[in-house]
């Protein structure tokens, strides 16, 4: 007999919850195949067994917590002789469940995913599957593979939620019925996912464990919008990915954090742990709520370096890629609600990190230039969220002062070290 356990994820991870099983009991499972989707605070991942055989037992159910080490399944040992014939052998992979085996000869078709006994089905197709009350193996799919993606789910369910020329009348006849069995305005219960619970507890734990308070200033957006359109093309052409404005925001707040050094600090008991490296978490939204993944060393990038970084995170966050390792640590944390149109906003603290820096969107605003000129400027407000404890009002202002002052010149950005 072979035992599945939830494996050593992160340090900081000690439990999960079971979203969906991939095989069921009785199915032949070969070493290597995905069996289960887990949900942890941060990502989800999926399982693999460990033996070759039938699926024998399952310990927890879809939806329950289990903990690292624990065994969630049972699966009996058996050689390739024990595999139904049918069955086409699939080799392990260390990605996301996709098909990379050739049809067998007699299969001219495209694998499709009832082939596997389950839909194939990317991580977030599942949630959203479960979410929405949708059977996968109901959802056709456009990949010539037969993987479903999360667009095939909201478009099954939209053609779902289709009337058919008889429903109309169906639903008016329906709807007093519902009032009468349960009257009030109608209203749904949606169980949040294990990533929001994490993320609303560690919201409160911040609000109520540290002192924060924010700052604000604004800065100029002229002198980086225009050395940008002089400079994108050719940069665009020397390093195959776009000059944007996150790699101007992330070096000034690098050289800022060198001259403010507590902002770049945890505290850990009575003691302030000053840390002597700069691993800048760039905050990223995602429909499963906010993800932090983090800039490592970015004293040590160049713009392209940090651009080109910024681009694979989006794209890992599109496509729930984003490993543990991508979102551990970090020192200091930048958000963007200017991408939503935010004009101004407080952001709350990543804890353990005692900074994080708010930007917002560009608008064009009157300026005055002298005592008696005024302008038309693409004016950005900035916000600086900070822990209280061990950073003075001084040091915050200064902060952002300085960060202020390095974006209205940005050509000064070259000059830090």
């Amino acid at each position: 007999m072979g035992e599945i356990k939830i494996p050593e994820l992160a340090e900081s991870i000690t439990e999960g919850t079971v979203a969906q099983w991939l095989k069921k009991t009785g199915e032949y499972v070969e070493k290597g195949d995905y069996i289960v989707e887990l949900e942890t605070d941060k990502v989800n991942v999926e399982i693999i067994s460990e033996e070759s055989g039938i699926l024998q037992e399952l310990k927890a159910n879809e939806g329950d917590t289990v903990q690292v080490g624990e065994i969630i399944a049972i699966v009996s040992e058996g050689g390739a002789n024990t595999k139904p014939a049918e069955t086409p052998p699939k080799a392990a992979v260390q990605e996301a469940p996709v098909v990379t085996e050739a049809p067998a000869k007699e299969e001219p078709s495209p694998i499709k995913p009832e082939a596997k006994g389950y839909p194939i089905a990317s991580p977030s197709a599942r949630k959203l599957a479960r979410e929405k009350g949708i059977d996968l193996s109901q959802v056709p799919s456009n990949d010539p593979l037969g993987r479903l993606r999360a667009h095939d789910v909201i478009e099954h369910d939209r053609r779902k939620e289709q009337p058919a020329p008889s429903a109309p009348k169906e639903k008016e006849n329906k709807q007093p019925q519902a009032a009468e069995a349960k009257p009030g305005k109608p209203t749904e219960r949606v169980r949040m996912t294990r990533r929001r619970q994490t993320i609303a507890s560690r919201l409160v734990e911040v609000q109520q464990n540290t002192a924060m308070l924010t700052t604000f200033n604004e800065v100029d957006m002229s002198n980086i919008m225009k050395l940008r359109n002089k400079r994108k093309d050719q940069f665009h052409k020397e390093n195959d990915v776009k000059l944007g404005f996150m790699s101007f925001f992330t070096k000034a707040v690098v050289a800022c954090l060198k001259k403010a050094p507590l902002l770049n600090a945890e505290i850990q008991g009575d003691e302030i742990v000053l840390k002597k490296f700069y691993d800048i978490g760039i905050a990223v939204s995602t429909d499963d709520g906010l993800v932090v993944p983090v800039l490592r060393d970015a004293d040590r990038k160049n713009f392209a370096e940090i651009e080109s970084d910024i681009m694979t995170f989006a794209d890992k966050a599109r496509n729930n890629k984003l490993s543990l390792s991508d979102l551990q640590g970090g020192t200091f944390t930048i958000t963007n609600g200017g991408v939503f149109g935010s004009l101004l906003s407080t952001p709350i603290l990543n804890g353990p990190q005692v900074g994080i820096l708010g930007m917002h969107k560009i608008q064009m605003r009157p300026v005055a230039i002298d005592n008696e000129k005024m302008e038309n400027r693409p004016m950005m407000y900035l916000a600086l969220s900070y822990d209280h404890r061990i950073i003075d009002g001084k040091e915050a202002v200064t902060f952002l002062a300085r960060v202020k002052a390095l974006l209205e010149d940005p050509e000064s950005l070259l000059f830090e070290a």
